[in-house]
């Protein structure tokens, strides 16, 4: 019984321990919790909410203010008695009720084009989070895929150690039975040391990659990131359907171009609410009051309730303002206005200008890295059978070893440069699609 129930705690703590292993992370696992966690989203959902708290307020103006009022006063010494309307030396005490309303009628329509302009700041606002999204998504990817290319270029470092660590103990083996003489063994060794400055070198740029990937992330320096597998990530990525981004989720470089004409439409109704303080302004205003008095001296007085009543008032008031000379501050307004809403149209057409741009630049740079990608990996294989012919030949004597050391870097080079076509063409396809999209 003992023995059965030690080996079920055992299975109890090993699968526990296995399910809080973390799992590797895809690209599109690490660019959904970058646009979880980027700060720059943040702010950007924040400004969001401010231009919905306008938007609101906006709506707001089209309402009547209304407003209560309450008071209470002493009065001591020389005052004016409100009963006799003459001078009096006694202590009084005041009190006063009262309720206003006022609306706007007519204000040269600036209340209409200021919610017209709040409702294109906040489709701005909503495009503008989705276009930092789609930036921080898109930097994610980038410095995924850089985490990915040196995770390669380390892995064939290290490769390429073992293999001069193999050549030298070899060499120094035949230098022994005479085959090779002490500068083979000496070119070895160098080829070793090379090897193994090249795999110091490679894992911290690794490490400097892993550090940019994190901070995009917003993820802890201090905790662990496990990243998938390169053949995953070059799985998901041509997974996509053409024309779609498939899990990655981007919405697309047109958010961009909706970004810049909302701020058009929004600077376009400013204008129109600027040249609205041309035009006279009408309102209408109703109110009631009322007030208890009291002399302190006196032996007896009017009751509250009576004097509510009897002091009650109502009022209402229709006012018309016409905008006669500002100081020439309303012309001014109206001009700062006008060149704002021309800056914004300016933006515009640039905005449209330079997506169409980085479209054709995606499309080709997707196409160029495709074919590069394909040509580098018929010229790995090229290079890595010059290589096995060229160490065949050393070991016969045949050739030297600056010939095994010169093919074996070129080999290097190529495996690399391969590694890296491969990767950019995965990245550019995405970026095609991203500029690609159109509703």
């Amino acid at each position: 019984m003992n023995k059965t129930l030690l080996i079920t705690l055992c299975l109890v703590c090993c699968g526990t321990a296995t399910a809080q292993e973390p799992q590797p992370m895809t690209a599109d696992d690490c660019m959904a919790y970058a646009v979880a966690h980027n700060r720059d989203v943040r702010k950007a959902a924040l400004t969001l909410d401010n231009y919905r708290a306008n938007r609101l307020g906006a709506v707001g103006d089209f309402l009547p203010a209304v407003s209560a009022s309450a008071s209470a006063q002493y009065n001591f010494g020389r005052g004016i008695d409100p009963e006799t309307n003459t001078y009096t030396n006694v202590t009084t005490f005041y009190q006063g009720f009262g309720t206003s309303a006022s609306l706007p009628v007519f204000d040269g329509l600036a209340r209409l084009h200021a919610l017209r302009a709040a409702r294109a700041d906040v489709l701005m606002g909503k495009s503008a989070l989705e276009s930092q999204q789609d930036q921080v998504a898109l930097q994610t990817l980038q410095a995924f895929v850089d985490v990915q290319y040196y995770q390669g270029t380390v892995a064939m470092a290290e490769e390429k150690l073992r293999e001069s660590e193999g050549l030298l103990r070899q060499t120094r083996t035949m230098e022994e039975v005479g085959r090779k003489s002490p500068a083979d063994v000496a070119q070895m060794e160098a080829q070793q040391a090379q090897a193994s400055v090249e795999v110091v070198r490679q894992r911290n740029r690794l490490e400097q990659a892993m550090l940019t990937l994190k901070q995009v992330m917003n993820w802890s320096s201090n905790d662990s990131l496990i990243l998938a597998p390169i053949a995953h990530s070059t799985q998901e990525a041509h997974s996509a359907h053409d024309g779609d981004n498939g899990p990655l989720g981007l919405n697309g470089a047109m958010e961009e171009e909706r970004q810049a004409f909302f701020a058009m439409e929004s600077a376009r109704h400013a204008l129109r609410r600027t040249k609205a303080n041309l035009w006279p302004s009408i309102s209408l205003s109703a109110g009631w009051s009322t007030t208890y008095y009291k002399t302190l001296d006196a032996p007896a007085s009017t009751s509250w309730r009576q004097q509510m009543r009897n002091n009650r008032g109502e009022w209402v008031a229709a006012s018309v303002s016409f905008p006669l000379f500002g100081r020439l501050s309303t012309v001014t307004a109206i001009r700062r206005a006008r060149n704002n809403y021309r800056y914004a149209q300016e933006a515009y057409e640039q905005k449209r200008e330079e997506l169409e741009k980085l479209r054709r630049e995606a499309v080709m740079d997707a196409e160029a890295y495709r074919r590069e990608a394909e040509g580098m990996q018929k010229k790995v294989e090229a290079d890595s059978l010059a290589y096995q012919l060229t160490r065949r030949q050393w070991e016969e004597g045949l050739s030297t070893a600056i010939d095994v050391t010169n093919t074996s870097a070129t080999l290097l080079n190529s495996r690399a440069s391969a590694l890296q076509a491969r990767l950019m063409a995965i990245l550019k396809e995405r970026l095609a699609r991203y500029y690609g999209q159109k509703d």
